[in-house]
């Protein structure tokens, strides 16, 4: 519980100094950034679980669909699942989440966001979880990650990210009922440009 308030607290700090940034830059950027953009990423993934010290490494993969900025912040759309190549000892996570994310239009090199996704999550225990008198194998429940992160730009196609989320499951074999899992991902975004398409 401490680390996701940790995080959101890092969150509004990040989204107030960006905000005030970006809101005085807004009239420096060009037209085509206030198009929509289209972008998919794929990264990789280390996922601290929070049920007994269990690690993954894990494979995310997803898209963002940007809508047109307001006041020097892009509201975007983001799609994103995350699937363990590497289980670890303890158990596994595998999620599917959507959401909102706030980017920040700082300048032509980086771009800060903040997100919240929800989506549904799948948890699988290997041998056995033994909670009580039961032996869990396998939760499928809901989960919220809030989280921040920042694409730094090559280029107008390619950029790297750096995200970090703070994940809550529910519904699992636990004193609280919940576990909070840490994913800390670096990948590869490439966005497309379709700028001058339909255009005479």
């Amino acid at each position: 519980m401490k680390q996701y308030r940790i995080v959101l607290t890092l969150a509004l700090l990040v989204a107030t100094i960006s905000w005030v940034s970006a809101a005085e830059a807004q009239d420096t950027h060009p037209t085509a950034s206030r198009e929509l953009q289209l972008s998919a990423f794929g990264a990789v993934s280390g996922v601290f679980t929070g049920l007994e010290g269990g690690k993954n490494f894990s494979i995310t993969a997803g898209g963002d669909l940007g809508l047109p900025p307001w006041h020097g912040v892009r509201p975007t759309v983001e799609l994103r699942g995350t699937y363990p190549t590497d289980h670890g000892l303890v158990d596994s996570e595998k999620s599917i989440l959507g959401g909102l994310k706030a980017e920040f239009l700082l300048g032509h090199r980086l771009r800060p966001y903040g997100d919240f996704l929800v989506g549904r999550g799948q948890i699988n225990y290997g041998l056995g979880y033994i909670y009580g008198n039961n032996v869990y194998e396998l939760t499928t429940t809901y989960v919220y990650s809030p989280g921040v992160g920042a694409d730094f730009n090559f280029n107008d196609r390619l950029a790297i990210k750096v995200d970090g989320q703070i994940q809550r499951w529910g519904s699992t074999p636990t004193p609280s009922g919940h576990i909070y899992s840490t994913v800390g991902t670096v990948g590869l975004v490439y966005r497309f440009n379709f700028e001058g398409h339909g255009r005479r």
